[in-house]
């Protein structure tokens, strides 16, 4: 097992896109949330969470969120990192997910990456440096 994981959920394939390409960058195993238990991710020392927005909240992927919400809080001491797209909006529901991560003990990495609907090839060039410096965060 490496240290490093990005687990994602995706509705249109766009967070998927970002995922796979930060997985690659970092050396992190990937799973999509339905392949990994939420006790299973705690195992990892550096954890990146992607998901898209579905509308102005991250909430609205109620997938997603009830997966999340069971491990929230066990987070102490991760190092952690959040990504997703979104379709419309500027972003907000990221910055409330930053909000959120700020009320945990866990050691936060930089400002949420985002990508406006699937990434385009500067989007990409932003993640790979993204994931090479969560690699040696």
């Amino acid at each position: 097992m490496k240290d490093t994981l990005v687990v994602y959920w995706t509705a249109t394939g766009n967070t998927e896109e970002m995922a796979k390409a930060l997985a690659q960058v970092t050396d992190a195993d990937l799973y999509i949330i339905d392949e990994i238990s939420p006790e299973d991710t705690l195992k990892y020392d550096k954890i990146a969470f992607g998901c898209p927005a579905m509308g102005d909240t991250f909430e609205e992927a109620e997938e997603f969120f009830e997966w999340y919400e069971q491990l929230e809080y066990k987070l102490d001491g991760k190092k952690v990192a959040i990504f997703g797209s979104f379709g419309w909006g500027s972003g907000e529901w990221m910055e409330d997910w930053a909000e959120r991560m700020s009320q945990l003990d866990v050691n936060f990495f930089e400002e949420p990456l985002m990508a406006n609907e699937a990434p385009s090839s500067d989007d990409l060039e932003n993640i790979l440096a993204f994931g090479a410096r969560f690699k040696s965060f």
